[in-house]
């Protein structure tokens, strides 16, 4: 039997620390299906295709992962791909609170679906999208919190 997990997120844009997820996810599943959320209440300053390319091209080092958009409830994505498994990654407590009811709710919905917790390692835990986003329109440099490709779309996002 396949082990597959997704791995949700809104991705504005991915970093490093997302990418650490991702990574830590693909070593202990056969395959990973990073879920690049819609998330139109959140007002996401990149569109859905541009952060789903950004996601494959920072993930394309890691065979068993592949990317997909989605729109609708976790849960039934995950039904559609017969996955068992949610993967989320926390860095600090107020990422529990809020994961712990993300929980509770898909396992009202869908009581065969387990969500597993990576815990961020400390040069992440400060990590966000949000915060890069900020650097990045003050003009601040932020290679070393994602990838090349993202670097390169925030600079001409920001030009």
């Amino acid at each position: 039997m396949t082990r597959r997990a997704i791995t949700p997120g809104t991705f504005d844009p991915i970093t490093r620390g997302h990418l650490d997820i991702i990574t830590r996810a693909a070593s202990l599943m056969d395959e990973v299906i990073v879920a690049v959320a819609a998330s139109a209440g959140k007002h996401p300053m990149f569109s859905l295709p541009e952060r789903t390319q950004l996601v494959r091209e920072a993930t394309q080092h890691l065979p068993n992962v592949t990317v997909e958009p989605f729109g609708n409830l976790l849960v039934d994505f995950a039904r559609e791909r017969d996955a068992k498994v949610i993967v989320k990654g926390l860095r600090a407590i107020t990422d529990f609170e809020y994961e712990f009811q993300m929980n509770a709710l898909n396992h009202q919905l869908d009581f065969d679906l387990e969500t597993t917790f990576i815990m961020s390692p400390p040069e992440f835990m400060y990590l966000s999208s949000s915060i890069v986003r900020e650097m990045a329109s003050l003009g601040g440099d932020v290679a070393q919190f994602v990838p090349p490709c993202v670097q390169e779309a925030l600079t001409k996002k920001f030009a």
